[in-house]
C-alpha cells in the first residue's frame, strides 16, 4: 500500500517511515523535500495526482511558545497558516482525490481542567494558541467528506534522532552533563514510544479504522518523576533533579493545560499495547546500547 506522507522527515513521520517500509511505500511532501502545505495550489495538485489511497498528515508548527508569539497576528501568522490553513488546504486535496487523512493532533487539545483521565469522546477546550491552531485543524477534518482518522498524540519520544532531541533525549543530556535540572512536580502528562505509535497506525490502517484515537503511552506521570526514572532507568545522578512549579517553570510562557492524562482504552481494544513510559525507557535503553 502507497501512503502519501506530510512531514515524513520529522521526529515521529521519519520513525514510523523507519519501521513500518517493508509493509507500505511512502511518499514525503515536506519543506525538506520541497513542498509547502501553506501553497494551496502546489500541495493539491500534489496530492491529487498522487496514487496513494492515504495521506498521513504530520506537518505543523509545534513549538507552543512560538505559536503563542504567532497569535497577535491571528491568520496571518504561521500557526494559523501551517496548523490551520495548511491542515484545510491538505484535506480539501483529499477529498476532491477520494483519498483517507490520517491527521494527527495533540492531548493540548484539552484544558487540563479535568481530575479524571481524557477520553476520545470528550469535549477540547483549548488554552493556548498552538492547541487552538491543532484544534482548528481537527475540526477541518472532521467537518469534509473525506474518511479520517485523528490520532492525538503526547510527549512523543525516541531513542536516536539527530534533527530534534525529544524531552527525554534532552533530560539525558543534561544529566550525563551533570547539569542541574528543575522539572515540574504539578503536572501530569501522558509519554508515548514512538515506535509504538508506528505500530498503532499499522493496525488503524489495516482494519480500517476511522474517528478519533489516542495514541499515547500507559502511564501517566509528572515531568519530576519522569525525569527520576530516566535517571534511574539510566544510572545518572538523582541528586541533579531539582522540584519546582508550573507557575516558576512557565513564568511568561505561553499557558500550559496541567492534567493532561489520556486514556488509551479504544486503541486497546482494538489489540494494540501502548508501553508505560518505563517500559518505553528500557527499549530505549537497549535500542542504544545495540548502536
Amino acid at each position: 500500500m502507497k501512503i502519501l506522507g506530510i512531514g515524513l522527515s520529522g521526529l515521529v513521520g521519519s520513525r514510523v517511515v523507519d519501521l513500518l517500509k517493508a509493509d507500505y511505500e511512502f511518499d514525503d511532501l515536506s519543506i525538506s523535500t520541497g513542498f509547502d502545505i501553506t501553497d494551496k495550489q502546489s500541495i493539491t495538485e500534489a496530492i491529487i495526482s498522487s496514487n496513494a489511497a492515504i495521506v498521513l498528515h504530520l506537518a505543523a508548527k509545534t513549538d507552543v511558545d512560538g505559536c503563542e508569539r504567532d497569535k497577535t497576528q491571528g491568520a496571518d501568522g504561521d500557526a494559523w497558516r501551517i496548523n490551520v490553513e495548511g491542515t484545510r488546504n491538505v484535506v480539501e486535496a483529499c477529498q476532491k482525490s477520494g483519498k483517507k487523512i490520517i491527521y494527527f493532533s495533540t492531548d493540548f487539545v484539552f484544558n487540563g481542567e479535568k481530575e479524571e483521565a481524557y477520553a476520545e469522546e470528550d469535549i477540547p477546550d483549548p488554552i493556548n494558541w498552538y492547541a487552538k491552531t491543532k484544534f482548528e485543524g481537527e475540526k477541518n477534518v472532521k467537518t469534509s467528506a473525506t474518511p479520517y482518522v485523528i490520532v492525538r498524540t503526547a510527549y512523543p519520544y525516541r531513542a536516536i534522532y539527530d534533527e530534534k532531541l525529544d524531552f527525554v533525549r534532552t533530560i539525558l543530556k543534561k544529566l550525563k552533563d551533570k547539569a542541574s535540572i528543575a522539572a515540574v512536580s504539578d503536572h501530569i502528562m501522558t509519554p508515548t514510544f514512538i515506535d509504538d505509535i508506528a505500530k498503532a497506525l499499522d493496525v488503524l490502517i489495516k482494519n480500517e479504522a476511522t474517528g478519533t484515537f489516542h495514541v499515547v503511552g500507559s502511564q501517566y506521570i509528572s515531568p519530576f518523576d519522569a525525569v527520576l526514572s530516566i535517571a534511574d532507568t539510566f544510572g545518572l545522578d538523582k541528586s541533579l533533579v531539582k522540584k519546582t512549579t508550573r507557575e516558576e517553570y512557565f513564568a511568561n510562557r505561553a499557558t500550559r493545560p496541567f492534567h493532561l492524562a489520556l486514556k488509551n482504552d479504544k486503541i486497546r481494544k482494538l489489540g494494540i499495547k501502548m508501553k508505560t513510559f518505563g517500559e518505553g525507557l528500557s527499549e530505549i535503553r537497549k535500542q542504544i546500547k545495540t548502536i
